[in-house]
């Protein structure tokens, strides 16, 4: 390779973290190789709070690399970046080399200069003094711009290299997927749900989750949406154990057997005991859902007290403060949006009361419930699930 290119991942908070920060850094890694594995060969290297990521290879996919990165939490910024050795001389033509076609089309620019390396002569504000005078030399067109310039010219000095380079991109952030446990995520096909999975994910929680499918009444197009989403939140969230539930039966006996205002919070009391069977048998510590506080009429505080009744695991709801303004943003940048307005129902909408009781009371509920022994239908609605399992774009 002519030029040694280099991404550098910057970490963000894993860098706080005490005696285990290595715990932290060694997982991160593995979920950066796992994810540009089949883009060409690459040598990972940790030091300073940062992951050198070096491509070993001409064919290596370098761009491709940055944009899988930005999706992988833990990392706080990228920057593909020139790597030189730690001469001043060096450093000053290789950067005027490096960015040369930015700066041929720039109007403004400045120097920033970050010395980790304290023994280097120079400290940063003579970096950026003698560097920005040399710039102004080679690109005498060129003024410099403190506030708003067009072009930033960085310049790192580490412990065996210096490193330059002139844009970063802002990581995903959070904790690496798979270092806070795993969880089951409730995901219907709506906008709210994959929000919730992504923010859990951020967290270090590794995602599965379960759909629950009610033919005829819900069509395998409607099934087919949950996928999409799966495959989108893949990127971000890992690999995605997606387990989905015939549900049939169940709500045609609520329908049935129960009073029609107490549908959904049956419903969902229901939906919350097969997930927590399933989520027994596959070692799942935690339920998440996308609920969001009087979004609808299963959201009020009494409706969520009678669904959290039947729980016997924590239930993660990252959305519950959020207001629709703030959820659709995060949809439409996880790029889940699109995809969750397509109108194809779910199982949660098929058998919606014409009034249901935003206020219903724990033992009103319980009683209703108790009209009919759903725990045989239960159990053959977890026997047959099936399980199917989504993995990032590769």
């Amino acid at each position: 390779m002519e030029r040694k290119e280099i991404i550098l991942a910057k970490l963000g908070e894993i860098a706080l973290k005490g005696q285990n920060k290595h715990v932290f850094e060694q997982m991160l890694v593995s979920n950066i190789k796992r994810r540009i594995k089949s883009l060409g060969k690459f040598s990972y290297t940790r030091a300073q709070s940062t992951i050198y990521v070096e491509p070993l290879e001409d064919s290596c996919d370098v761009g491709e690399a940055l944009n899988r990165m930005q999706k992988i939490f833990g990392i706080a910024s990228l920057s593909l970046a020139l790597e030189v050795e730690k001469n001043f001389n060096d450093i000053a033509s290789k950067a005027a080399q490096y960015l040369k076609d930015e700066l041929d089309f720039a109007r403004t620019f400045k120097v920033l200069a970050k010395r980790a390396d304290k023994s280097f002569h120079m400290n940063s504000p003579e970096i950026c003094a003698e560097l920005g005078g040399y710039i102004l030399q080679k690109f005498p067109h060129l003024k410099v711009d403190v506030n708003n310039p067009d072009v930033n010219i960085m310049v790192e000095i580490r412990e065996k290299h210096a490193y330059i380079h002139s844009s970063k991109l802002e990581g995903a952030g959070g904790m690496p997927v798979g270092s806070s446990g795993e969880a089951l995520l409730l995901l219907s096909g709506g906008i709210d749900s994959p929000v919730a999975g992504y923010m859990m994910a951020k967290r270090g929680i590794h995602i599965s989750a379960i759909h629950y499918v009610s033919p005829p009444y819900t069509s395998e197009r409607a099934r087919i949406k949950v996928e999409r989403l799966c495959e989108k939140m893949a990127d971000y969230c890992g690999n995605i154990r997606f387990y989905c539930v015939p549900f049939t039966e169940i709500q045609e006996k609520i329908k049935q057997h129960c009073p029609e205002e107490l549908f959904t919070v049956i419903m969902r009391r229901l939906m919350m005991e097969i997930a927590q069977m399933i989520a027994a048998k596959n070692n799942l510590l935690a339920l998440i859902t996308g609920e969001s506080v009087g979004q609808v009429a299963s959201q009020t505080l009494m409706a969520i007290n009678c669904t959290d009744a039947v729980c016997k695991i924590p239930v993660f709801r990252p959305l519950i403060g959020m207001d629709k303004t703030e959820i659709i943003e995060i949809a439409r940048k996880i790029d889940t949006y699109d995809i969750s307005i397509e109108p194809y129902e779910d199982c949660c909408t098929v058998f919606t009361p014409r009034h249901p009781k935003t206020k219903p009371q724990l033992a009103e509920v319980e009683a209703a419930e108790a009209a009919f022994d759903f725990s045989e239908l239960i159990e053959a609605a977890v026997e047959n699930t099936a399980v199917t399992t989504f993995s990032p774009n590769r």
